[in-house]
């Protein structure tokens, strides 16, 4: 199949979450002989941290300064399947090309679901939903499942919407080598989020003041300067891709925080579970509905409410989290790789289709 996305970024992981789940996807598409023309908006933030060049096994990255309606038809035109995705900045021009093409199939896919419905349900002006909902394309894809599902059909008229969840790219997350600059008792990847910062204070601040002999490593971006650092608690503003396998193995114990929204929607697995899970990482994470349906807690995956559940994690011992690290890891490669959800998407896409023709 021949796939053009009109996406937020896929060339800059810099405060983007996207970008490590369209690489991975990307590649796996491609082995599979797909071929993937990605758009992107030139942004300077972007470009100031731009980490990928070329969309990873071949097809094309397309990056733009000023959107070209002429250009982005005539991709759309020449495509099998043609996306528009959450958070793009050029989403209403991008449908309407979808929209108007000769494509096979239009699809949407939300990464951001409960972000979305959320900002809906307090009147806030979406503007990559368009104003009629998702009535009008022939599949819509999400990142969350569950009983959001529902809402998706109801509130954003979504004719066909598929589960289409977080994936990790094994060839870049796998066991790495520890390095002395990461080393931390435990350990957290996460872009600032003002609703993730009470939960992200209680599992991870607050132990840190309770062990102030222990060392711990938050990495991201946009935190600001007034955010609650302690002596024990050391910051990476940005740590790329590449890094991220040595910067879990560095880890005696890694942080997963939802944002509060796709917490409370459930059935929504953040990308860095799957990837600190194939980089070997013993993981923490907070509670939400349908965690159990990707790991299996106190087996494959820890699970706090409170700061005492975070200090009684990281006192376990090291045999323990090594095997909860080696349980995780073998059923993410079983379940939760980017070839396997690349494939779910081709699925979704045929089975689209299959039900436009009947």
């Amino acid at each position: 199949m021949r796939i053009v996305i009109f996406g937020l970024a896929v060339s800059s992981s810099w405060g983007n979450g996207h970008a490590a789940l369209w690489r991975g996807l990307i590649r796996a598409l491609h082995a599979d002989g797909h071929h993937v023309t990605f758009f992107e908006r030139d942004v300077p933030y972007y470009a100031e941290h731009r980490d990928l060049t070329a969309l990873p096994g071949g097809g094309a990255l397309v990056l733009y300064r000023d959107w070209d309606a002429a250009k982005a038809q005539h991709a759309a035109d020449e495509a099998d399947v043609v996306m528009v995705t959450s958070y793009c900045p050029d989403a209403r021009a991008a449908t309407t090309v979808a929209l108007h093409s000769r494509a096979g199939l239009r699809c949407f896919y939300d990464l951001d679901t409960p972000v979305t419905l959320a900002r809906l349900a307090v009147g806030e002006d979406v503007d990559y939903v368009p104003p009629d909902g998702f009535d009008a394309f022939d599949l819509v894809l999400s990142y969350t499942g569950g009983d959001t599902l529902d809402a998706v059909r109801t509130q954003l008229r979504a004719r066909h919407v598929v589960p289409l969840y977080g994936s990790v790219d094994p060839d870049l997350y796998h066991p790495g080598t520890p390095q002395p600059h990461y080393r931390a008792a435990l350990s957290y990847i996460g872009t600032y989020a003002a609703d993730r910062q009470p939960t992200l204070e209680r599992l991870l601040m607050a132990p840190a003041r309770e062990r102030p002999d222990d060392r711990f490593v938050i990495a991201g971006a946009m935190y600001p300067k007034d955010f609650p650092w302690t002596d024990n608690v050391y910051f990476v503003r940005h740590l790329p891709p590449g890094e991220h396998a040595d910067f879990y193995a560095s880890s005696r114990l890694t942080l997963n925080v939802t944002r509060k929204a796709m917490a409370e929607a459930g059935w929504c697995p953040s990308g860095r579970l799957f990837e600190a899970a194939a980089s070997g990482a013993p993981i923490l994470t907070d509670r939400w509905p349908g965690l159990d349906a990707f790991f299996t807690p106190g087996r494959e995956i820890l699970v706090a409410d409170r700061t005492q559940d975070t200090l009684d994690a990281m006192a376990l011992p090291e045999t323990e989290l090594d095997a909860i690290a080696r349980r995780a890891r073998e059923r993410t490669l079983d379940e939760h790789t980017a070839q396997r959800r690349a494939r779910q998407m081709i699925a979704a896409f045929e089975s689209a289709v299959t039900s436009e023709v009947t």
